[in-house]
């Protein structure tokens, strides 16, 4: 007699239960692993390469401005770095959109050194270097104008260069990372998931220590 298509699916998922069952059951931790592995290897083969590079600004005191108002100053120009006012002004040289420029940027400032550091990535490394300079050459632009003003004013301390290796993880590195993260994912499963039927946990009890010389009776003659 031919079996009905559900019957057939209740088949199947008995086969599956029954092999699932006849695992070990840690199964799940070399399956996370292998599923990692697998998608840090992929990761690290066929995704685009980022670029990155990085320029530097310092801010300078003129002669009747404490010196200590440049370290101020510095961390107020790192903050305009991705401003409106900067990225529309350096939109050119760089050769993107404002918009995709916003994303492609990003400034670092130090609280002990008035250092601005202006870092681009892209994933065409000479674009990268000309986001970097463009934008810290936007920044000193600006800081131009209203130096009489601030009584700071910004210089170009390194100029970007185009970078000869990827900040993108490499095939090794993202093999690793995957089967790091697999192998956490695993253990994670293995203490959540539930126990199966069968399983018990004994603890052995040491049994009551002999009294000693036969003094534990029950029944003891009384002595007059």
């Amino acid at each position: 007699m031919t079996e009905s298509p559900e019957q057939q699916r209740h088949a199947v998922v008995r086969r599956l239960r029954t092999a699932l069952t006849r695992l070990p059951h840690w199964w799940p931790l070399p399956v996370c692993v292998l599923l990692g592995t697998a998608s840090g290897l992929s990761y690290g083969a066929f995704a685009s390469p980022q670029y990155e590079a990085t320029s530097y600004a310092m801010a300078v005191a003129e002669e009747e401005t404490a010196p200590a108002a440049a370290l101020g100053y510095a961390q107020s120009y790192g903050r305009l770095v991705t401003s409106d006012a900067t990225l529309s002004y350096a939109q050119g040289a760089a050769g993107e959109p404002m918009r995709e420029l916003r994303s492609h940027v990003r400034s670092e400032t130090s609280p002990d050194s008035p250092m601005i550091a202006v870092t681009g990535t892209s994933e065409d490394r000479r674009k990268a270097a000309d986001i970097a300079n463009a934008v810290i050459e936007a920044v000193i632009v600006s800081s131009g104008h209203v130096s009489k003003d601030t009584g700071v004013k910004l210089i170009k301390f390194t100029h970007a260069m185009t970078p000869d290796q990827p900040v993108s993880p490499s095939v090794p590195l993202g093999t690793a990372v995957g089967a790091a993260a697999g192998g956490l994912l695993g253990g994670l499963v293995l203490l959540v998931r539930p126990r199966r039927a069968g399983w018990s946990v004994s603890a052995q009890v040491p049994a009551p220590a002999a009294a000693e010389g036969g003094v534990a009776q029950d029944e003891r003659e009384l002595v007059r």
